[in-house]
């Protein structure tokens, strides 16, 4: 089986596009930027607190990882806490390491692409949490010694751990190997609790389904929108919003606050690493928007999801 977007069957970037970005043959080229050495804003965070798990909570772990506490739960999104995706270095540490962090109860992938989809993580992670992954992707996670799986489609709604579970539509592709190239789903996931709902809308370019997500989900209350990977724009527009329409999505949706994701770990496009840090501030004042409902990202800083505005 093989799974498309909502507007379009786009499968991936062609091999000749991929190759005209590589080798600089277009007229959006940027001058080179490193892929690791950058300071990325972080808060070391020793995860005491965390294993207390007394509130509900949010912490930036790097890329779109992410610590998520609710209801006493300890939920990773798209967990990668390795050094390395392959020949690709990490550039900053992750915003909580393994002794850090909390035992999981539950595991949330968004798709298989290697930033998203960390082997080595997942098999330290170890089998014992419930891992809810895109439909075509249970077949991966049983194949590798994971039993307790929960595939979804887009729309599903599940009850997991005792919180409402979605999984939402998203404008991407998916791809593992040479030959599986979307035979899996891809997506986010809205997670609810006694009135508290968080939005996480993984990889995504721009599309009509941010509309649809909110008419669903009008009590937004955290927005994780990537802000990174976005460069040249004639690459990556299909695939990757920018940090200027990742504000007009977060207008759409409705949300209390923004919390920006997909920037500063690993170099995957043209703009510098920090970049993002430095842009939406601009985008921000410019939409004239409340300065306390946007967190650009602080590594390893927890969030206190009862405390936003």
């Amino acid at each position: 089986m093989h799974f498309s977007n909502l507007k379009s069957n786009f499968r991936k970037p062609a091999g000749s596009q991929t190759l005209k970005w590589l080798l600089g043959w277009h007229d959006e080229k940027r001058p080179k930027s490193p892929a690791t050495g950058i300071v990325i804003p972080y808060m070391y965070n020793d995860g005491q607190g965390l294993r207390r798990a007394t509130a509900d909570t949010l912490t930036w772990i790097g890329q779109a990882s992410f610590l998520i506490q609710l209801g006493g739960k300890n939920l990773l999104i798209d967990p990668v806490l390795s050094r390395s995706l392959g020949f690709i270095r990490r550039n900053s540490p992750p915003g909580l390491d393994w002794p850090a962090l909390p035992k999981p109860d539950a595991v949330f992938i968004t798709h298989n692409h290697r930033d998203h989809m960390d082997a080595p993580t997942l098999k330290r992670l170890g089998p014992e949490p419930v891992y809810v992954v895109p439909k075509g992707l249970g077949h991966w996670f049983r194949h590798n010694g994971f039993s307790r799986v929960i595939e979804m489609g887009w729309w599903q709604q599940e009850e997991i751990e005792g919180l409402d579970v979605t999984f939402v539509p998203a404008e991407h592709w998916s791809r593992r190997s040479l030959t599986d190239i979307n035979t899996s789903w891809w997506g986010g996931y809205v997670i609810a609790r006694n009135g508290l709902c968080i939005y996480h809308s993984g990889d995504t370019g721009w599309f009509d389904g941010f509309s649809g997500i909110a008419e669903r989900f009008p009590d937004i209350h955290a927005a994780m929108l990537p802000v990174g990977a976005y460069a040249p724009r004639w690459f990556m527009r299909a695939q990757h919003i920018d940090p200027e329409e990742a504000v007009k999505a977060f207008r759409i949706l409705g949300a209390k606050q923004f919390i920006g994701m997909h920037w500063g770990t690993f170099k995957l496009s043209d703009e510098p690493l920090d970049e993002p840090m430095h842009v939406l501030p601009l985008i921000w004042e410019k939409e004239e928007l409340e300065r306390q409902r946007l967190e650009s990202g602080v590594l390893g800083k927890t969030l206190r999801l009862d405390k936003l505005v």
